[in-house]
């Protein structure tokens, strides 16, 4: 499972990254990067519109559109091998509402222990995870956008503290999961695998990262022996 990340970017950084744009009605200036993301934070999202990339802020925990309230399933993250027929996102899957959620790093808590870790790519470049997005329209005509973050098996890098990861897409497959490019549901599937495991790098760190209201790169740092 993901259920914390870091994206250490600002707009222009992702902009220039993704070649996306801002959508002219995302308050921009409301996002700072954030090395402590948590289920129903606001982040950017990047989505195929119109024939564009473009970057808009979601809420982290797909709401389905069906759904009658916010909040009702725990859709932080969805299994690659459910998001086809899975009632919650059946019908983003149907209606191809992939989506990248940019991210420089994500924790982990090892099972043992629960002792949390720190994963990142090794040439500490950006992370690109899958993902599905809806919107859910409320009863006072409000549109939340929303997203999860798909997850697969683990690879041999992660096998020590999860049996879970989130899917970190090829630099090639974007295009194809964005909706540039024409893919099948076979395709689209296969893209739906664990990344290489020499491509990432893994630490320890403090329990601090624990507690979401704790937010800076610190939270990055490797755990001092003993101290937790």
């Amino acid at each position: 499972m993901c259920g914390r990340y870091s994206n250490r970017f600002t707009w222009k950084e992702l902009h220039e990254l993704y070649r996306a744009f801002l959508h002219p009605d995302a308050p921009a200036s409301t996002w700072t990067p954030k090395f402590n993301v948590a289920p129903t934070t606001e982040v950017p999202v990047i989505r195929f519109v119109s024939g564009a990339r473009r970057i808009d802020m979601m809420r982290w925990g797909l709401v389905p559109s069906w759904s009658r309230e916010i909040g009702k399933f725990a859709t932080f993250n969805a299994r690659s091998d459910g998001v086809r027929d899975k009632p919650a996102y059946r019908g983003a899957w149907k209606a191809q509402r992939r989506c990248i959620i940019p991210a420089s790093s994500f924790f982990e808590w090892r099972k043992a222990d629960k002792q949390p870790f720190a994963i990142a790519l090794g040439n500490g470049g950006p992370m690109e995870f899958a993902g599905l997005w809806d919107a859910w329209k409320g009863t006072d005509g409000r549109i939340v956008l929303s997203f999860t973050i798909i997850t697969t098996d683990y690879n041999e890098a992660m096998s020590p503290i999860h049996d879970r990861m989130p899917v970190i897409l090829d630099e090639e497959d974007w295009s194809g999961w964005l909706g540039e490019e024409p893919a099948t549901d076979e395709q689209l599937q296969e893209m739906l695998r664990p990344c290489e495991s020499k491509r990432i790098t893994t630490w320890q760190v403090e329990s601090a990262v624990g507690n979401v209201k704790n937010q800076g790169e610190h939270l990055l740092n490797p755990r001092i022996d003993g101290s937790n």
